[in-house]
């Protein structure tokens, strides 16, 4: 028999996981209207496996959070690493905000799984708003051709 406390726990592990996906549905989406990777599976993985490492590290033992939660940044910093990319020809460095997006949505699992819900749900507009900022240099190149 299922305890009742574990009842609780069970639907707070389902409005994160729920919350998760959302998050990463509506960051991936963006990463992938703009043709770039880490899509919408990428977000949605990075964000559900930061909130479950969250979650329990704070069920299980409260003490830990810091532990793991260092272990989260690290581990997907790591990932990132991997994404960056530098041009064999060109010598360009690549996909550094995909690395930057992929570090941020972890953070915004780990919110999600600390129960921040509102502090997540912002940092999801924020991490959307983002990269739709022009950039100084697109600027100045289409000023210096008109």
């Amino acid at each position: 028999m299922v305890e009742p406390w574990h009842i609780g726990l069970q639907i707070e592990f389902i409005i994160g996981i729920i919350l998760s996906l959302a998050a990463g549905f509506i960051i991936g989406a963006e990463r992938e209207s703009r043709g770039k990777p880490a899509g919408i599976s990428t977000n949605s993985l990075v964000i559900g496996g930061s909130m479950m490492f969250a979650y329990i590290s704070s069920v299980i033992d409260p003490n830990s959070t810091s532990r793991i939660a260092a272990q989260i940044v690290s581990g997907i910093g790591f990932l990132g690493a991997g994404m960056i990319l530098k041009g064999e020809i060109d010598k360009k460095v690549t996909n550094l905000t995909t690395a930057a997006s992929i570090w941020f949505s972890a953070a915004i699992g780990m919110a999600i799984g600390f129960q921040f819900y509102v502090v997540a749900i912002i940092a999801v507009a924020f991490a959307v708003a983002v990269p739709r900022i022009p950039h100084i240099a697109k600027i100045k190149n289409n000023l210096d051709q008109d």
